[in-house]
């Protein structure tokens, strides 16, 4: 990645390297730094044994994110670069980082990356910069610039930023702030402008995605935003972070009568029995996760279904667990993640009592992994001989179309690996379109096939 800057401003000496570590949310903060500094004349390079700055934007989320940012961050300071830290970390520990890590020439908050090209200016002139806000209020719009990679195929358009729940594990509003969200108008706008730029898949994002509107318009409003994206010639929409107290009825029928939005649905349910969620302080889910995922699959057969969950919560029993083994063998979801608790000082659930042994964690982790390797299998294996309309994005080593149907997000999900039915046939001619493909066979994660033809 190197871009060049289309205004007429003098070049700057510097030159810049990004390293990131956590969410997509935490990429579109990325991009925009990328943008910005663009635009301001600093050669923003991918390259960072080229670059004398790094930028690490930083994940707080759980303790192994916190452990790589700060991997990162000595890493390229053991290297003499000059480095400026962003992020989620930077919020968290503004005041302790700069101590302890005086190597570190700047902070910039999860609400100040629109200050990124200042921050970068001062840091020139040897100051230590710490830019970070005691609350994020700000959040990027179309007219924000942002770096979107040629080569990548699928970009996050994040609708909204912050959240004001107050889940017992989750650190998040303390790190992203109440909930902001943007006019369907901008979001609209800069959908339109990611098409322009070869975009093939736009995938939703916020802390709550089904909670967009809220703040801005006195009441969710996912559904009125999904009926005016479906207007963007954009072939995929995809809607992560759906929780189930949004999924109204007219947030589905908009997934029902669009061409573009794909039945995958994203619920973060986390748990199902009602005591281990009641103590995460989701005391209305567990009516919801049954009634809710019946009616998905009622009213949308073809829905493919994700979810998130965590094991080894403060007073998870062996009852409690195996309600969770129960619920996902009875309702099979066609992908899991799954997380070990994490206690977060500064959370509700820090202080809990009755903790999970790590070993106790591990296990249930495991477990859970093993269960739901095979129903992925199962569901997977349904799809062989089948004909599938595949997203090529890549080259493998070996010469095979790697891309994704719509049942499979990015990065968190299977792939489709394919070969190609004609000989002398130039790969390249495939990346970023659509093809047809034959399935051919299944594993617990990926699907492998031919192409039939490009759409």
């Amino acid at each position: 990645m190197k871009q060049n800057s289309l205004n007429l401003k003098e070049k700057k000496l510097s030159k810049i390297a990004f390293s990131h570590v956590g969410c997509e949310k935490n990429l579109v903060d990325t991009e925009h730094m990328q943008g910005l500094l663009d635009k301001e004349g600093y050669e923003v390079d991918s390259n960072i044994n080229d670059a004398n700055v790094v930028v690490v934007n930083t994940c707080s989320f759980i303790e192994t994110a916190r452990e790589e940012s700060i991997r990162k961050i000595l890493e390229y300071t053991n290297q003499g670069k000059e480095v400026i830290v962003a992020g989620c970390m930077a919020q968290h520990f503004k005041d302790q980082l700069l101590k302890e890590i005086p190597e570190i020439k700047g902070l910039v908050g999860t609400g100040d990356y629109q200050k990124i090209a200042k921050v970068l200016d001062r840091v020139e002139k040897g100051e230590i910069v710490n830019e970070v806000s005691k609350i994020p209020e700000f959040i990027a719009d179309e007219e924000i610039p942002r770096f979107v990679d040629k080569n990548k195929f699928v970009a996050y358009l994040r609708i909204a930023e912050g959240c004001n729940y107050n889940c017992a594990f989750c650190i998040i509003p303390k790190l992203r702030g109440p909930q902001r969200s943007r006019t369907i108008e901008s979001i609209v706008s800069e959908a339109k402008s990611l098409v322009k730029k070869g975009i093939q898949e736009i995938i939703l994002i916020s802390q709550i995605t089904t909670n967009y509107g809220q703040d801005i318009y006195g009441k969710p409003s996912l559904a009125k935003l999904l009926n005016e994206l479906s207007k963007v010639p954009i072939p995929w929409i995809r809607i992560h972070y759906a929780y189930p107290t949004g999924l109204t009825d007219e947030v589905i029928r908009a997934f029902k009568d669009s061409k573009n939005i794909v039945p995958y649905f994203d619920l973060p349910l986390q748990h199902s029995h009602p005591d281990v969620l009641k103590s995460m302080n989701r005391p209305w889910q567990a009516s919801l996760n049954e009634s809710i995922l019946e009616k998905i699959r009622e009213e949308i057969p073809s829905a493919v279904l994700r979810t998130s969950l965590i094991v080894g919560f403060p007073g998870e029993t062996k009852e409690h667990f195996e309600h969770l083994l129960a619920f996902l063998d009875r309702h099979k979801f066609d992908h899991v993640g799954v997380f070990i608790f994490s206690p977060e000082e500064g959370t509700a659930a820090f202080d809990l009592p009755n903790k999970v042994s790590p070993e106790v964690a591990e296990a249930r982790k495991d477990n859970v992994i093993s269960v739901q390797q095979n129903i992925s299998k199962d569901k997977n294996q349904s799809y062989v001989g089948s004909k599938m309309k595949i997203l090529v994005e890549k080259i493998s080593d070996n010469n095979e179309l790697i891309g994704r149907s719509y049942n499979f997000a990015p990065e968190i999900d299977g792939n489709v690996i394919l070969s190609i039915n004609a000989a002398n046939n130039d790969l390249k001619n495939y990346i970023g379109k659509f093809v047809e493909a034959n399935i051919s066979f299944a594993d617990e994660y990926d699907l492998y096939g031919e192409t039939i033809e490009i759409l």
